[in-house]
């Protein structure tokens, strides 16, 4: 079971420069849904990569579904010579996304979050109108599920602004 609040106060912590997406950021809007992850676009700088490694490190990240035993380095390198890392911890699963589908990098997401506070900390979370945007453009069966739930919930705020 994802320990939600630990990984979000390491990440928060450390200063990491995250957006929450996927499940996490549909829960914060009212989704009834649950989820079993973290997913985070983070930004791609040098100093970022530096606070991700180091901060998540104590978690001992593996690969998720990779086997045992595989040779993983867990370092701002391997981050550097990757994108996206869906990742295991001992709090839980997260995912490192430098980028989703039809949103992109986290520079390119930024105008379209909202502060939030979850457990306690500060943090940004893609807005609802990007978040429906974002799962159409995953195409999953499972994304287009949320998004018909996420629909109904941006009309009702919609409503509710008038």
């Amino acid at each position: 079971m994802t320990d939600f609040r630990t990984l979000l106060k390491v990440l928060v912590d450390a200063e990491a420069e995250f957006v929450i997406v996927g499940g996490l950021a549909a829960t914060v809007h009212g989704s009834a849904r649950l989820t079993q992850d973290i997913d985070v676009v983070y930004a791609r700088s040098e100093a970022n990569l530096e606070r991700l490694a180091n901060s998540l490190a104590p978690l001992a990240p593996y690969p998720r579904g990779a086997p045992p035993g595989l040779p993983f380095e867990w370092s701002a390198a391997a981050l550097r010579r990757g994108l996206n890392f869906t990742l295991t911890t001992t709090a839980g699963y997260l995912d490192l996304l430098g980028e989703i589908t039809g949103g992109g990098s986290y520079e390119e997401l930024l105008p379209h979050t909202l502060e939030i506070e979850l457990f306690g900390h500060r943090c940004l979370c893609l807005e609802l109108d990007w978040l429906i945007r974002t799962k159409r453009a995953a195409g999953r069966p499972r994304d287009f599920e949320t998004v018909a739930e996420l629909q109904v919930l941006l009309e009702e705020r919609d409503t509710h602004a008038e």
